[in-house]
């Protein structure tokens, strides 16, 4: 297992002000709703909308709006959601994946290529980036829940494939079959994750100059607005001093 990582999460700066929880909100509940509509409506049996709920707690979601979601999708009047996820090329030739829900999907194809041609990048075809990600699951504790050491061991004996500790917390990565049930043997032990869910994690990340960077974020950025996009994932490295100067 390696001792560190270069897997920067700077997709996720998205709601962190006042101004975005709403649209933040909207999201989560839309995950919530079509987690719910793949499964049971039991956050306890159905492993999906049990990383919803979390996720959605994690951003102090009203208990009211995660109840509704998932009664939207018991009822017959919610929106049907396709999942989609598009791979391109953003500035400086980095590999880009986009996670989106969409009731349409013309709309969606067309933002979001047009997003990626304005920032001097390309959409493609699906599979022409995803081959240098890897599709794995990702449980994180907050630092204080455990040592670095005790996080470790229990994570080989849960199956793990991968942890990470630094004083931001614990991060534990496992394959896409093995996740659910890592997942489930270290909440045991530890408790609630504040983080549970199938991410695509770089098999490489490349640095890249703050020129490069600063439209890189700028396009993660955009497409984190848009309505349908849930995630973005990247395979570049930029400076603290960037990330810090565009509000990471």
């Amino acid at each position: 297992m390696a001792g560190h990582s270069q897997f920067k999460n700077i997709m996720h700066r998205k709601g962190r002000q006042d101004a975005q929880k709403s649209k933040l909100f909207s999201k989560l509940a839309r995950e919530i709703t079509v987690a719910a509509k793949l499964g049971t409506p039991d956050p306890s049996m159905n492993a999906r909308l049990r990383a919803a709920v979390i996720a959605a707690r994690q951003e102090n979601m009203p208990r009211d709006n995660i109840e509704r979601a998932i009664k939207k999708a018991i009822g017959s009047e919610g929106e049907n959601y396709d999942e989609i996820r598009y791979e391109g090329y953003g500035p400086g030739g980095v590999a880009v994946i986009v996670q989106a829900l969409t009731d349409n999907r013309n709309r969606a194809a067309s933002d979001i290529r047009s997003y990626f041609t304005k920032s001097g990048g390309n959409l493609g075809e699906t599979g022409s980036v995803s081959f240098m990600f890897d599709h794995v699951g990702i449980i994180e504790y907050d630092a204080g829940k455990a040592s670095a050491d005790d996080m470790l061991d229990a994570a080989i004996e849960a199956g793990a494939d991968d942890v990470v500790s630094s004083e931001s917390g614990h991060e534990v990565y496992a394959s896409k079959e093995t996740f659910r049930e890592v997942a489930k043997a270290l909440e045991a032990k530890f408790g609630e994750a504040r983080k549970s869910e199938l991410t695509w994690k770089p098999q490489n990340t490349v640095p890249v100059d703050d020129e490069t960077g600063e439209k890189l974020l700028k396009l993660i950025d955009l497409l984190n607005e848009h309505d349908d996009v849930q995630n973005v994932y990247a395979n570049f490295e930029v400076s603290d001093a960037l990330v810090a100067k565009m509000g990471g």
